[in-house]
């Protein structure tokens, strides 16, 4: 399952503070910021997805993710390779090293991280 990009935004404030209440959510938010009932929308979407959950203390709800960030992001990047690039890896790194403006510096970083992972495998 997938966030909307308003829901993204939200969760990122989220995982940001760990913990939050709705008005600790609200004041991550540049103004104007939006409305209180907006940002209660979203938590209660983004809780039946699965992808936070809250305590209750008092009367107010203390939200926190149950997916990491790493996880979200990661089954994004999965998808977005098999959907778009015939779930070859090869056909990202390929498209991404070619269309982005990677300096060579970079790219040496990006080769140096392959092989490390290439190393921690054998």
């Amino acid at each position: 399952m997938k966030l909307s990009k308003t829901e993204e935004e939200l969760m990122n404030h989220l995982w940001g503070l760990k913990k939050a209440f709705m008005k600790d959510l609200l004041e991550e938010y540049p103004d104007p910021k939006p409305a209180a009932t907006t940002i209660s929308t979203l938590l209660k979407r983004m809780a039946d997805k699965k992808f936070i959950a809250y305590e209750v203390k008092g009367n107010m709800r203390q939200y926190y993710p149950l997916v990491s960030k790493d996880s979200y992001f990661s089954s994004h990047i999965n998808g977005l390779i098999k959907n778009f690039f015939n779930d070859s890896p090869g056909q990202f790194a390929s498209f991404f090293t070619r269309k982005t403006d990677l300096t060579s510096e970079e790219l040496e970083e990006l080769k140096a991280l392959i092989e490390k992972q290439i190393d921690q495998k054998k």
